[in-house]
């Protein structure tokens, strides 16, 4: 078929998953194109064509995209074992469908992205997109300025060797960090390697993109223009 879109781009389309994702649903046999099973990767189809993933139609939806401002206290997940607080309860139903592009852990806070585009998904956290993520840090003590340095060079922890890409000091227990790639609580593991604890983790950009004056707890749709700011790797 030499028209239409390739089908993992469709499935993606239609919050099925990420492209990559879509590929292995459809290399497993569980996609249907006009009720013939599917498993070619290269399959494009159109709007006409009827396709099903575990035998329930799908259908392109809307792609939207929000920003969010994450209070402290909640976890990135849609339902949590321990009964805490979600992210999601304070998101209106209609939105609650949407997932979260990587995430923030329960005592941080700040920018948010939550998404149905499983493509703007990947590209966001795929290692080689390298999209910068902006912090204010606040430490338990004043911070000492050949560990500047050191957090550029980087740190060796238990998780490996972690660096940022740019360290400023703001106060003398305040810093401003920007990675590029991110580990798990990156930044918390790398104060307490050096001997701080984190008292305040506030994230305020992704790409080009500012959380500004947005309050916790609130969210704002996104523009064309603000998705492509998500992308970009350096400040203007």
């Amino acid at each position: 078929m030499s028209e239409g879109v390739r089908l993992n781009k469709y499935l993606a389309s239609c919050a099925v998953g990420s492209r990559r994702a879509c590929d292995e649903l459809i290399a497993s046999g569980r996609v249907e194109v006009n009720g013939a099973p599917c498993v070619k990767l290269a399959t494009r189809v159109t709007p006409s064509d009827h396709v099903r993933v575990d035998g329930k139609r799908v259908i392109p939806k809307e792609e939207v995209v929000i920003i969010f401002h994450k209070p402290r206290g909640f976890v990135c997940t849609r339902s949590d074992e321990l009964g805490r607080k979600t992210i999601y309860d304070l998101l209106p139903p209609a939105l609650q469908s949407l997932h979260h592009v990587g995430r923030l852990d329960t005592d941080s806070e700040g920018m948010l992205i939550l998404t149905n585009d499983g493509d703007l998904s990947q590209r966001l956290m795929h290692p080689s997109k390298s999209v910068e993520k902006e912090y204010l840090v606040t430490s338990n003590q004043a911070f000492e300025n050949s560990h500047l340095d050191q957090f550029l060079a980087g740190v060796y922890t238990d998780e490996g060797k972690l660096k940022a890409k740019h360290i400023e000091r703001i106060s003398a227990r305040r810093i401003k960090v920007v990675l590029d790639h991110g580990a798990k609580r990156q930044i918390r593991v790398m104060f307490d390697s050096l001997g701080y604890q984190v008292t305040k983790l506030l994230r305020v950009r992704i790409g080009n993109l500012w959380l500004g004056d947005l309050e916790p707890s609130r969210y704002a749709v996104l523009t064309p223009k603000e998705i492509e700011m998500l992308l970009a790797t350096k400040k203007d």
